[in-house]
């Protein structure tokens, strides 16, 4: 701990942290370097630090490979879903789950569920979760249309609500509104004039379904208007062979797509990367969530509830572990997709998403085989050599 003055010219206290001899991923490699860590930023990146206080803490990180921290931009921390009834209601995100899947920004958002959980329920907990010490943020909207927000209107939420990047709808789903092109258009419209107005990415996330027309309703919009293809994100896209192929030629048209982890018999984010890659496309587009705490469902022909499930947040560090050791992506390649892509996507980079000096101390540390060994978020250690140091509030 150091003391400096603060914008006021008063002293304060400033946490310091050194990393040393750690080969650098910012995604992409950049050797073997020392990181000063101070007041939750990065502030140096040099070959070798030295002369610094005794209270500086140091971390030697030779032998390990450390990383920005991972985005995941799709999970319900106040929970999800809950189509089978009450007692299916899936409970809320903990703060040691995301430390032990190697997050350090989250982006919550409702799902199904619009009207047992609010959107004011979603600000408390994600507002928690920075308490805490990671980053979150936030959508407004659910599935219905139109969405549940704080303020009445969606994009009054985007302008005045800080954490609020964008808004959530339904699409193409047997649980979607069905609302027509011109209402999407309207909507989007305004989403796009709140994110102007404010500064942040003004986006409309959509929850993509099994129904046929897939996104046709979105290329029907973007025929009919200006609005720009990066306005709107359709997840889930691997959720289907008809709506992947979809996702492919979006991306063609310059839009982004999500894949999500853990699709029961569906292509894996990994294989829809590769095939993506194969065919010359925009892969700077393409991101990856886990759509954690979010309740997984099937359903027979008839429409009736078959099975249901809880998605972890896990599996964004299990699909990274995937792509490198089982596709055999390059490590440098494979994380773009879960920390800059999706900084990009968002409007957030350089904040989050890299390792450079002004960037958010959002650090991971892997071993050599992809162990995660230490997690750092906004420059204060949440878990070293694989052990918790941090969990949440009424965590035992």
């Amino acid at each position: 701990m150091d003391l400096r003055k603060n914008p006021a010219g008063r002293l304060e206290f400033c946490e310091m942290l050194l990393i040393k001899n750690a080969e650098i991923y910012s995604p992409a490699r950049i050797g073997k370097k020392d990181i000063l860590v101070c007041n939750e930023k990065i502030e140096l990146i040099e070959d070798r630090i030295d002369g610094l206080p005794d209270s500086c803490r140091v971390i030697d990180a030779e032998g390990l490979m450390l990383s920005p921290g991972m985005i995941d931009q799709h999970i319900h921390v106040t929970g999800g879903g809950g189509e089978g009834s009450f007692h299916t209601r899936t409970p809320e995100l903990a703060l040691s789950e995301m430390i032990e899947g190697g997050i350090t920004t989250a982006v919550g958002l409702l799902g199904t569920d619009g009207m047992t959980r609010s959107v004011e329920n979603l600000y408390a907990k994600t507002a928690a979760l920075n308490e805490e010490g990671v980053t979150a943020y936030m959508l407004t909207g659910a599935y219905g249309y139109p969405g549940p927000s704080i303020t009445g209107e969606a994009d009054r939420d985007i302008v005045f609500i800080r954490e609020v990047l964008g808004m959530k709808l339904a699409l193409s789903d047997h649980r979607a509104p069905h609302i027509t092109p011109e209402q999407l258009m309207q909507t989007a419209s305004r989403v796009r004039v709140a994110g102007m107005l404010s500064g942040k990415p003004g986006i409309v996330v959509l929850h993509m379904g099994d129904a046929p027309e897939g996104l046709e309703p979105v290329y029907e919009v973007l025929d009919r208007s200006a609005l720009p293809v990066r306005i709107f994100r359709p997840t889930h896209v691997n959720r289907n062979g008809k709506l992947l192929e979809a996702g492919y030629g979006f991306l063609e048209k310059g839009g982004y797509v999500d894949y999500t982890c853990g699709m029961k018999g569906q292509p894996s984010p990994g294989q829809c990367i590769a095939e993506a890659a194969r065919r010359g496309l925009p892969l700077e587009h393409i991101t990856i969530s886990s759509d954690g705490h979010g309740s997984w469902s099937s359903y027979g022909e008839d429409g009736t509830l078959q099975e249901i499930g809880v998605s972890g947040v896990d599996s964004l560090y299990r699909e990274l572990k995937e792509m490198v050791k089982g596709l055999g992506m390059a490590l440098e390649d494979a994380l773009g997709y879960v920390t800059a892509h999706v900084a990009e996507a968002l409007d957030i980079y350089p904040k989050k998403g890299c390792i450079a000096e002004g960037a958010d101390a959002d650090i991971l540390l892997f071993t050599e085989e992809l162990e995660l060994h230490t997690v750092i978020a906004r420059g204060a250690v949440m878990m070293e050599a694989g052990a918790l140091k941090k969990k949440g509030t009424y965590e035992k």
